[in-house]
């Protein structure tokens, strides 16, 4: 079953620079590491084309079941020198959670739990 990320975790966001920080944190323990398999930099870069224009970056966090992603050279240039809209980033953690992912089957009734 294919689902938003959305369904399956919190995110937040901000900025350092022209570099979005966007942290995914599950939201059941069970869906972490369907998250840590299929949420990867490269998927996310994918995700941000037209936005990200740098590397992204990813770190695990198993201890909080999240991973955190640095999204460089998408701010465009960083808050003071910036033309975007959202030159901190806070709106890139709801971009993030519409990607989409696979969901096993057998996890799709925790959706509802």
């Amino acid at each position: 079953m294919r689902v938003q990320l959305l369904s399956l975790a919190h995110a937040r966001s901000g900025d350092k620079g022209d570099t979005a920080n966007v942290g995914v944190i599950a939201r059941r323990s069970e869906f972490y590491p369907v998250i840590r398999e299929q949420v990867t930099a490269e998927k996310v870069k994918h995700h941000f084309t037209g936005i990200c224009f740098g590397e992204v970056e990813r770190f695990e966090l198993p201890n909080l079941e999240a991973l955190n992603f640095l999204l460089h050279h998408s701010l465009g240039g960083g808050g003071t020198l910036s033309l975007k809209t959202d030159a901190q980033g806070k709106t890139y953690s709801t971009a993030m959670l519409r990607m989409e992912i696979d969901l096993p089957d057998e996890l799709a009734p925790l959706l509802d739990a």
